[in-house]
């Protein structure tokens, strides 16, 4: 199901307790997933048994499960509001550090293969 605001509504099984609808309407509106689940359960229990069991398993049935995406880049989502999903500003900061060290070991590897006189030699072989 493709939104107005252009995200796609899907389960997330691997984050869910039972099929993921709950985590995949969460990341949907970008809000905590434990909101979602306390919403649903409190209309449960308030007399909504029945409408949210037929909600629940009818979008169990039709909702693709979200696809994996690649890990080649990390998008990190700051919270701005307790309920929004996302990290706090601390984790958040400390993740991109994180990040940013490990890039900088890979260039410091990098610099160091190329300025090697192994590196030259091997240019060197290749070219004749």
């Amino acid at each position: 199901m493709r939104g107005s605001n252009g995200r796609t509504l899907y389960r997330i099984p691997q984050s869910g307790k039972i099929a993921g609808v709950c985590a995949g309407i969460a990341e949907y509106f970008a809000i905590e997933t434990w909101l979602v689940r306390v919403l649903a359960v409190s209309i449960f229990l308030l007399g909504g048994s029945g409408v949210v069991f037929i909600i629940y398993v009818a979008l169990w049935v039709i909702l693709d499960i979200k696809p994996q995406k690649s890990y080649d880049r990390d998008d990190i989502e700051v919270k701005k509001k307790p309920w929004q999903s996302g990290e706090p500003a601390k984790q958040a900061l400390s993740d991109v550090s994180r990040q940013f060290r490990s890039l900088e070991v890979r260039l410091q590897n990098l610099e160091r293969h190329v300025t090697s006189d192994n590196f030259d030699l091997k240019r060197q072989i290749n070219s004749l």
